[in-house]
Protein backbone atom coordinates (compact mmCIF):
# COMPACT_ATOMS: atom_id res chain seq x y z
CA UNK A 1 0.00 0.00 0.00
CA UNK A 2 1.27 3.55 -0.70
CA UNK A 3 2.45 5.55 2.28
CA UNK A 4 -0.25 7.78 3.75
CA UNK A 5 0.00 11.49 3.00
CA UNK A 6 1.29 13.35 6.03
CA UNK A 7 -1.18 15.47 7.97
CA UNK A 8 0.49 18.56 9.38
CA UNK A 9 -0.48 20.42 12.54
CA UNK A 10 -1.42 23.76 10.97
CA UNK A 11 -0.23 24.27 7.38
CA UNK A 12 -0.88 27.37 5.26
CA UNK A 13 -4.22 27.52 3.44
CA UNK A 14 -4.24 29.82 0.44
CA UNK A 15 -7.28 31.79 -0.68
CA UNK A 16 -6.40 31.70 -4.39
CA UNK A 17 -6.26 35.47 -4.82
CA UNK A 18 -2.80 36.06 -3.39
CA UNK A 19 -0.98 35.87 -6.74
CA UNK A 20 -2.87 38.85 -8.12
CA UNK A 21 -1.50 41.06 -5.35
CA UNK A 22 1.99 39.61 -5.74
CA UNK A 23 1.90 40.25 -9.49
CA UNK A 24 0.81 43.81 -8.78
CA UNK A 25 3.97 44.28 -6.69
CA UNK A 26 6.09 42.94 -9.56
CA UNK A 27 4.28 45.07 -12.13
CA UNK A 28 4.92 48.20 -10.08
CA UNK A 29 8.49 47.03 -9.30
CA UNK A 30 7.96 47.47 -5.57
CA UNK A 31 10.02 44.45 -4.52
CA UNK A 32 10.95 46.07 -1.24
CA UNK A 33 9.62 47.11 2.16
CA UNK A 34 7.48 49.85 0.63
CA UNK A 35 4.55 49.87 -1.78
CA UNK A 36 0.81 49.84 -2.18
CA UNK A 37 0.28 46.32 -0.84
CA UNK A 38 1.73 47.32 2.53
CA UNK A 39 -0.45 50.41 2.83
CA UNK A 40 -3.57 48.48 1.77
CA UNK A 41 -2.79 45.58 4.08
CA UNK A 42 -2.36 47.89 7.06
CA UNK A 43 -5.58 49.73 6.26
CA UNK A 44 -7.61 46.54 5.88
CA UNK A 45 -6.16 44.96 9.02
CA UNK A 46 -6.98 48.08 11.01
CA UNK A 47 -10.51 48.04 9.63
CA UNK A 48 -11.20 44.33 10.18
CA UNK A 49 -9.97 44.37 13.79
CA UNK A 50 -11.38 47.75 14.68
CA UNK A 51 -7.94 48.79 15.91
CA UNK A 52 -7.85 51.72 13.52
CA UNK A 53 -4.10 51.63 12.91
CA UNK A 54 -1.75 48.82 11.94
CA UNK A 55 1.98 48.60 11.21
CA UNK A 56 3.01 45.64 9.05
CA UNK A 57 6.23 44.02 10.26
CA UNK A 58 8.38 41.01 9.47
CA UNK A 59 7.31 39.04 12.56
CA UNK A 60 5.11 39.09 15.62
CA UNK A 61 8.28 38.99 17.70
CA UNK A 62 9.41 42.26 16.12
CA UNK A 63 6.02 43.75 16.97
CA UNK A 64 6.38 42.82 20.65
CA UNK A 65 9.90 44.26 20.68
CA UNK A 66 8.70 47.57 19.25
CA UNK A 67 5.76 47.72 21.67
CA UNK A 68 8.10 47.30 24.64
CA UNK A 69 10.44 49.97 23.34
CA UNK A 70 7.58 52.40 22.63
CA UNK A 71 6.42 51.96 26.25
CA UNK A 72 9.89 52.84 27.45
CA UNK A 73 10.97 49.43 28.73
CA UNK A 74 14.71 49.59 29.32
CA UNK A 75 17.50 47.80 31.17
CA UNK A 76 16.53 46.85 34.70
CA UNK A 77 12.77 47.17 34.17
CA UNK A 78 10.40 44.30 34.92
CA UNK A 79 7.71 43.10 32.53
CA UNK A 80 4.98 40.70 33.60
CA UNK A 81 4.55 37.79 31.19
CA UNK A 82 2.61 34.50 31.30
CA UNK A 83 4.79 31.45 31.72
CA UNK A 84 2.56 29.32 29.49
CA UNK A 85 3.53 30.64 26.06
CA UNK A 86 6.00 30.35 23.21
CA UNK A 87 9.43 31.81 23.90
CA UNK A 88 8.81 34.61 21.38
CA UNK A 89 6.51 36.26 23.93
CA UNK A 90 9.37 36.72 26.39
CA UNK A 91 12.50 37.02 24.24
CA UNK A 92 11.86 40.69 23.34
CA UNK A 93 11.91 41.52 27.05
CA UNK A 94 15.48 40.27 27.08
CA UNK A 95 16.26 42.28 23.94
CA UNK A 96 15.56 45.37 26.05
CA UNK A 97 17.77 44.01 28.86
CA UNK A 98 14.66 43.95 31.04
CA UNK A 99 13.50 41.12 33.28
CA UNK A 100 10.42 38.95 32.69
CA UNK A 101 8.33 38.15 35.75
CA UNK A 102 6.44 34.98 34.95
CA UNK A 103 2.82 34.33 35.98
CA UNK A 104 0.93 31.04 36.13
CA UNK A 105 -2.12 30.15 34.04
CA UNK A 106 -5.67 29.70 35.27
CA UNK A 107 -7.70 26.64 34.25
CA UNK A 108 -10.71 28.24 32.52
CA UNK A 109 -8.76 29.76 29.61
CA UNK A 110 -5.18 28.48 30.18
CA UNK A 111 -4.11 32.13 30.03
CA UNK A 112 -2.69 34.63 32.53
CA UNK A 113 -4.17 34.10 36.02
CA UNK A 114 -5.63 37.39 37.35
CA UNK A 115 -5.13 36.35 40.99
CA UNK A 116 -1.46 35.48 40.47
CA UNK A 117 -1.08 38.66 38.41
CA UNK A 118 -2.24 40.90 41.24
CA UNK A 119 -0.21 38.97 43.80
CA UNK A 120 2.89 39.53 41.66
CA UNK A 121 2.23 43.24 41.25
CA UNK A 122 1.73 43.71 44.98
CA UNK A 123 4.87 41.74 45.77
CA UNK A 124 6.95 43.77 43.33
CA UNK A 125 5.52 47.08 44.62
CA UNK A 126 6.43 46.13 48.19
CA UNK A 127 10.02 45.89 46.97
CA UNK A 128 9.79 49.22 45.17
CA UNK A 129 9.75 47.58 41.73
CA UNK A 130 6.67 48.60 39.76
CA UNK A 131 6.35 46.48 36.58
CA UNK A 132 6.75 48.59 33.45
CA UNK A 133 4.24 46.60 31.38
CA UNK A 134 1.94 43.57 31.40
CA UNK A 135 2.15 41.24 28.42
CA UNK A 136 -1.08 39.26 27.99
CA UNK A 137 -1.07 36.24 25.65
CA UNK A 138 -4.25 34.77 24.12
CA UNK A 139 -3.06 31.20 23.70
CA UNK A 140 -4.37 28.96 20.93
CA UNK A 141 -6.86 31.70 20.06
CA UNK A 142 -8.65 31.65 23.44
CA UNK A 143 -9.26 35.08 25.00
CA UNK A 144 -7.69 35.69 28.39
CA UNK A 145 -9.86 36.96 31.24
CA UNK A 146 -9.57 40.51 30.00
CA UNK A 147 -12.19 42.16 32.20
CA UNK A 148 -10.25 41.20 35.33
CA UNK A 149 -6.81 41.71 33.82
CA UNK A 150 -7.58 45.17 32.45
CA UNK A 151 -9.18 46.20 35.75
CA UNK A 152 -6.01 45.19 37.61
CA UNK A 153 -3.77 46.90 35.06
CA UNK A 154 -5.77 50.13 35.27
CA UNK A 155 -5.86 49.99 39.07
CA UNK A 156 -2.07 49.89 39.27
CA UNK A 157 -1.42 52.10 36.24
CA UNK A 158 0.49 49.51 34.22
CA UNK A 159 0.09 49.47 30.40
CA UNK A 160 -0.96 46.24 28.68
CA UNK A 161 0.46 44.72 25.50
CA UNK A 162 -1.71 42.00 23.98
CA UNK A 163 0.14 39.15 22.31
CA UNK A 164 -2.67 38.01 20.03
CA UNK A 165 -0.26 36.21 17.69
CA UNK A 166 -2.49 33.13 17.71
CA UNK A 167 -5.78 34.97 18.10
CA UNK A 168 -6.57 36.98 14.98
CA UNK A 169 -10.32 36.62 14.49
CA UNK A 170 -11.00 35.96 18.18
CA UNK A 171 -13.01 38.35 20.32
CA UNK A 172 -13.92 39.13 23.92
CA UNK A 173 -17.34 40.60 24.65
CA UNK A 174 -17.69 41.37 20.96
CA UNK A 175 -14.39 43.26 20.63
CA UNK A 176 -11.40 41.93 18.69
CA UNK A 177 -8.47 40.63 20.67
CA UNK A 178 -5.45 42.85 20.28
CA UNK A 179 -7.52 46.02 20.74
CA UNK A 180 -7.87 46.15 24.53
CA UNK A 181 -4.36 47.15 25.57
CA UNK A 182 -2.09 50.02 24.59
CA UNK A 183 -0.93 47.90 21.64
CA UNK A 184 -1.81 44.53 20.15
CA UNK A 185 0.34 42.02 18.29
CA UNK A 186 -0.55 39.60 15.49
CA UNK A 187 1.56 36.95 13.78
CA UNK A 188 1.26 35.82 10.16
CA UNK A 189 3.74 32.97 10.35
CA UNK A 190 3.03 30.05 8.02
CA UNK A 191 1.22 28.09 10.73
CA UNK A 192 -1.16 30.87 11.81
CA UNK A 193 -4.84 31.21 10.87
CA UNK A 194 -3.80 33.42 7.95
CA UNK A 195 -0.27 33.91 6.73
CA UNK A 196 2.04 36.29 4.87
CA UNK A 197 4.65 33.47 4.80
CA UNK A 198 6.44 35.22 7.66
CA UNK A 199 5.26 38.42 9.21
CA UNK A 200 3.42 40.20 11.96
CA UNK A 201 1.73 43.46 12.85
CA UNK A 202 1.40 45.97 15.64
CA UNK A 203 -2.06 47.51 16.05
CA UNK A 204 -3.10 50.46 18.20
CA UNK A 205 -5.54 53.36 18.37
CA UNK A 206 -2.63 55.74 19.05
CA UNK A 207 -1.30 57.59 16.01
CA UNK A 208 1.75 58.54 18.06
CA UNK A 209 2.56 54.88 18.70
CA UNK A 210 2.10 54.11 15.01
CA UNK A 211 4.51 56.86 13.98
CA UNK A 212 7.08 55.65 16.50
CA UNK A 213 6.70 52.03 15.41
CA UNK A 214 7.19 52.90 11.72
CA UNK A 215 10.20 55.05 12.61
CA UNK A 216 11.89 52.35 14.67
CA UNK A 217 11.03 49.59 12.20
CA UNK A 218 12.63 51.55 9.36
CA UNK A 219 16.11 51.90 10.89
CA UNK A 220 15.10 55.05 12.83
CA UNK A 221 15.97 57.40 9.99
CA UNK A 222 15.80 61.05 11.02
CA UNK A 223 14.05 63.50 8.65
CA UNK A 224 16.98 64.62 6.50
CA UNK A 225 17.95 64.39 2.81
CA UNK A 226 20.90 62.21 3.83
CA UNK A 227 20.95 59.17 6.11
CA UNK A 228 21.03 60.45 9.66
CA UNK A 229 20.30 58.47 12.82
CA UNK A 230 19.95 59.63 16.42
CA UNK A 231 18.79 56.36 17.97
CA UNK A 232 18.95 52.63 17.30
CA UNK A 233 16.46 51.36 14.78
CA UNK A 234 15.59 48.01 13.21
CA UNK A 235 14.94 46.44 9.83
CA UNK A 236 11.50 45.22 10.84
CA UNK A 237 9.14 46.27 8.04
CA UNK A 238 7.12 43.70 6.09
CA UNK A 239 7.91 43.30 2.40
CA UNK A 240 5.46 44.47 -0.25
CA UNK A 241 5.27 40.92 -1.61
CA UNK A 242 4.42 39.43 1.77
CA UNK A 243 1.78 42.11 2.27
CA UNK A 244 0.26 41.02 -1.03
CA UNK A 245 -0.09 37.51 0.31
CA UNK A 246 -1.69 39.01 3.41
CA UNK A 247 -4.24 40.97 1.37
CA UNK A 248 -5.41 37.77 -0.27
CA UNK A 249 -5.52 35.99 3.07
CA UNK A 250 -7.55 38.70 4.80
CA UNK A 251 -10.38 38.10 2.34
CA UNK A 252 -10.92 34.63 3.83
CA UNK A 253 -10.23 35.35 7.51
CA UNK A 254 -13.85 34.89 8.62
CA UNK A 255 -14.06 31.66 6.59
CA UNK A 256 -10.85 30.33 8.13
CA UNK A 257 -12.14 31.07 11.64
CA UNK A 258 -15.36 29.19 10.93
CA UNK A 259 -13.44 26.25 9.45
CA UNK A 260 -11.23 25.96 12.54
CA UNK A 261 -14.24 26.18 14.83
CA UNK A 262 -15.93 23.43 12.81
CA UNK A 263 -12.83 21.24 13.18
CA UNK A 264 -12.91 21.77 16.95
CA UNK A 265 -16.56 20.69 17.04
CA UNK A 266 -15.78 17.62 14.96
CA UNK A 267 -13.11 16.51 17.42
CA UNK A 268 -15.31 17.27 20.42
CA UNK A 269 -18.18 15.17 19.10
CA UNK A 270 -16.07 12.35 17.62
CA UNK A 271 -14.15 11.90 20.88
CA UNK A 272 -17.04 12.59 23.26
CA UNK A 273 -17.20 9.01 24.56
CA UNK A 274 -13.57 9.09 25.73
CA UNK A 275 -13.95 10.53 29.21
CA UNK A 276 -10.17 10.76 29.61
CA UNK A 277 -10.06 13.47 26.92
CA UNK A 278 -10.93 17.00 27.94
CA UNK A 279 -11.43 20.03 25.71
CA UNK A 280 -11.05 23.71 26.51
CA UNK A 281 -14.53 25.30 26.35
CA UNK A 282 -15.28 28.95 25.64
CA UNK A 283 -16.04 30.88 28.84
CA UNK A 284 -18.91 33.40 28.77
CA UNK A 285 -18.05 36.42 26.62
CA UNK A 286 -15.24 34.63 24.77
CA UNK A 287 -15.14 33.84 21.06
CA UNK A 288 -12.12 31.78 20.04
CA UNK A 289 -10.82 31.35 16.50
CA UNK A 290 -9.82 27.83 17.63
CA UNK A 291 -6.47 28.26 15.92
CA UNK A 292 -5.43 24.92 17.39
CA UNK A 293 -7.69 22.32 18.93
CA UNK A 294 -5.96 21.27 22.13
CA UNK A 295 -6.84 18.53 24.58
CA UNK A 296 -5.73 17.45 28.00
CA UNK A 297 -5.77 13.86 29.23
CA UNK A 298 -6.93 12.87 32.69
CA UNK A 299 -3.84 12.04 34.76
CA UNK A 300 -5.34 8.88 36.26
CA UNK A 301 -5.57 6.82 33.06
CA UNK A 302 -2.92 4.73 31.25
CA UNK A 303 -2.48 6.70 27.99
CA UNK A 304 -0.06 9.60 28.20
CA UNK A 305 -0.02 12.58 25.83
CA UNK A 306 3.35 11.50 24.47
CA UNK A 307 2.10 7.97 23.79
CA UNK A 308 -0.80 9.48 21.90
CA UNK A 309 1.52 11.80 19.99
CA UNK A 310 3.75 8.88 18.97
CA UNK A 311 0.74 6.80 17.90
CA UNK A 312 -0.34 9.63 15.65
CA UNK A 313 3.20 10.14 14.35
CA UNK A 314 3.37 6.46 13.41
CA UNK A 315 0.45 7.12 11.08
CA UNK A 316 2.09 10.25 9.59
CA UNK A 317 -0.06 12.63 11.65
CA UNK A 318 1.63 15.59 13.34
CA UNK A 319 0.61 16.51 16.89
CA UNK A 320 2.49 18.71 19.35
CA UNK A 321 2.80 19.01 23.13
CA UNK A 322 1.37 22.10 24.77
CA UNK A 323 3.90 24.83 25.57
CA UNK A 324 6.53 24.05 28.15
CA UNK A 325 6.27 26.81 30.80
CA UNK A 326 8.92 29.47 30.30
CA UNK A 327 9.98 29.51 33.95
CA UNK A 328 11.04 25.87 33.46
CA UNK A 329 13.18 26.69 30.41
CA UNK A 330 16.97 26.83 30.93
CA UNK A 331 16.99 30.34 29.42
CA UNK A 332 14.77 31.68 32.21
CA UNK A 333 15.77 29.42 35.10
CA UNK A 334 16.79 32.38 37.30
CA UNK A 335 13.65 34.49 36.68
CA UNK A 336 10.82 35.18 39.11
CA UNK A 337 7.62 33.13 39.00
CA UNK A 338 4.27 33.67 40.72
CA UNK A 339 1.56 31.02 40.85
CA UNK A 340 1.10 27.31 41.43
CA UNK A 341 1.28 24.38 38.98
CA UNK A 342 -1.56 24.99 36.50
CA UNK A 343 0.80 25.68 33.57
CA UNK A 344 3.04 22.76 34.51
CA UNK A 345 0.06 20.40 34.62
CA UNK A 346 -1.16 21.60 31.24
CA UNK A 347 2.26 20.89 29.76
CA UNK A 348 2.39 17.36 31.13
CA UNK A 349 -1.23 16.51 30.32
CA UNK A 350 -1.89 18.30 27.02
CA UNK A 351 -1.58 17.85 23.28
CA UNK A 352 -2.32 19.98 20.19
CA UNK A 353 -4.22 18.13 17.45
CA UNK A 354 -3.99 18.83 13.70
CA UNK A 355 -6.17 21.87 13.07
CA UNK A 356 -5.42 23.14 9.57
CA UNK A 357 -8.44 24.82 8.03
CA UNK A 358 -8.14 22.68 4.87
CA UNK A 359 -8.58 19.39 6.74
CA UNK A 360 -11.10 17.11 5.04
CA UNK A 361 -13.66 14.90 6.76
CA UNK A 362 -11.66 11.87 5.58
CA UNK A 363 -8.52 13.23 7.25
CA UNK A 364 -10.38 14.02 10.45
CA UNK A 365 -11.78 10.50 10.49
CA UNK A 366 -8.25 9.16 10.04
CA UNK A 367 -6.99 11.23 12.99
CA UNK A 368 -9.83 10.38 15.36
CA UNK A 369 -9.65 6.68 14.46
CA UNK A 370 -6.04 6.59 15.64
CA UNK A 371 -6.95 8.42 18.85
CA UNK A 372 -9.93 6.20 19.62
CA UNK A 373 -7.83 3.05 19.17
CA UNK A 374 -5.63 4.16 22.07
CA UNK A 375 -8.56 4.31 24.49
CA UNK A 376 -11.16 1.78 23.31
Amino acid sequence: MPEATRIFLSPPHMAGTEMAFIQKAFAENYITTAGGNIADFEKELGRLTGAGNAVALNSGTAAIHLALQILGVTAGDEVICPTFSFVASANPILYQQATPVFIDSEPTTWNLCPVALENAIRARLQLGKKPKAILVVHLYGMPARLAEIMQIANQYGIPVIEDAAEALGSAYQGKALGTFGAMGIYSFNGNKIITTSGGGALVTDSTGFVQKAVFLASQAKDPAPHYQHSEVGYNYRMSNISAGIGLGQLTVLAERVQQRRTIYEYYRQALALVTAIRFLPEPPGAFSNRWLTCITLAPDQPVTPDQLRLALEKEQIEARPLWKPLHLQPLFADKLYYGSTVAENLFTQGLCLPSGSALTTTQLERITTVILKQFI
